[in-house]
């Protein structure tokens, strides 16, 4: 898992994967802020803080390995994923928000998650065993996130016409690629992974089962329209595992801190589908939910 081939491409991968991410936005899409303050802070508040503190508290609950339970942390860090904007163009989300979402997330994690995953290697690991991330590797994690979209943007900006061509080729690509990413860290440690999937499958499904309703709940009980709580819906429940799976392998250098978010890439797409089924098929069911919820 440690070969200099794979450390070399799979942050190219991702990078080239932004690119992708980059080629749908404008820089109209970081002014939407002042049209929709409440929905994005309620997101970014929803994914930055209560995911991660909910993350901690099922690490204390179900008392995972040491090195789980940091993958676990460094997969709540980790900002919403490309492909959320696909999937709520399916079930007819606000589409602008997430690419919003999605562009302040990634920049905010530049920040935020270096901390994050310092602080639960302190905590989880101990001192004597924590895995150093140098500034030079974190500016590694700017360079795959932020450069990579400017230049998505401005190939959109300069030629639409192409970006316009090369958008469904770029998330065939980010689909194919992200497969064989997790397939890759599930094969390294396949003579492990019943037990890994014993141990932390559970906490996985329950973390990616409440990042969904947290992600709708918060901001629909709090007054945002429906089509902005699908979008934080499927913005706050599906992570960037190929970010989280790549600073697990290619910057820390551990593929049991990447078991975590190998098995959510799994559970994100069966709830995501699910739970966007129910929001379109079914939206009743969720004014139910709400109005008990707000009555008790």
């Amino acid at each position: 898992m440690d070969s200099g081939l794979f450390t070399l491409f799979l942050p190219l991968i991702i990078a080239f994967m932004m690119i992708g991410l980059g080629l749908e936005l404008t820089v109209k899409d970081f002014l939407r802020i002042r049209y929709h303050p409440k929905a994005i802070f309620l997101a970014l508040f929803s994914q930055q803080v209560i995911l991660v503190g909910i993350a901690f508290f099922i690490c204390i609950l179900f008392k995972p390995s040491p090195l789980l339970a940091v993958g676990l942390m460094l997969l709540s860090a980790s900002p919403g994923g490309p492909t959320a904007n696909l999937i709520s163009y399916i079930f007819k989300g606000d589409v602008a928000l997430n690419l919003t979402l999605t562009t302040l997330n990634s920049i905010i994690c530049i920040f935020t998650l270096p901390f994050i995953v310092n602080l639960s290697m302190h905590y989880f690991l101990g001192e004597s065993q924590s895995i150093s991330m140098p500034i030079e590797k974190i500016f590694q994690v700017f360079l795959i996130i932020f450069v990579p979209v400017c230049i998505g943007m401005l190939i959109r900006f300069l030629t639409p016409k192409t970006a316009f061509r090369l958008n469904k080729p770029m998330r065939l690509f980010s689909v194919i690629f992200l497969i064989l990413i997790l397939l890759y860290a599930l094969y390294g440690e396949r003579f492990h992974l019943i037990e890994y999937f014993t141990e932390i499958g559970i906490a996985v499904a329950l973390f990616c089962l409440i990042s969904f309703l947290v992600g709708y709940l918060v901001p629909y009980l709090s007054g945002v329209s429906e089509r902005q709580a699908r979008a934080c819906t499927f913005e706050v429940g599906i992570h960037n595992t190929g970010l989280a799976l790549t600073i697990a392998l290619s910057v820390l250098s551990n593929t049991t801190i990447a078991i975590p978010a190998g098995i959510y890439t799994i559970f994100m797409y069966i709830f995501a589908f699910a739970f966007g089924f129910i929001l379109t098929k079914n939206p009743q069911l969720m004014n139910k939910i709400n109005t008990r919820t707000l009555s008790s």
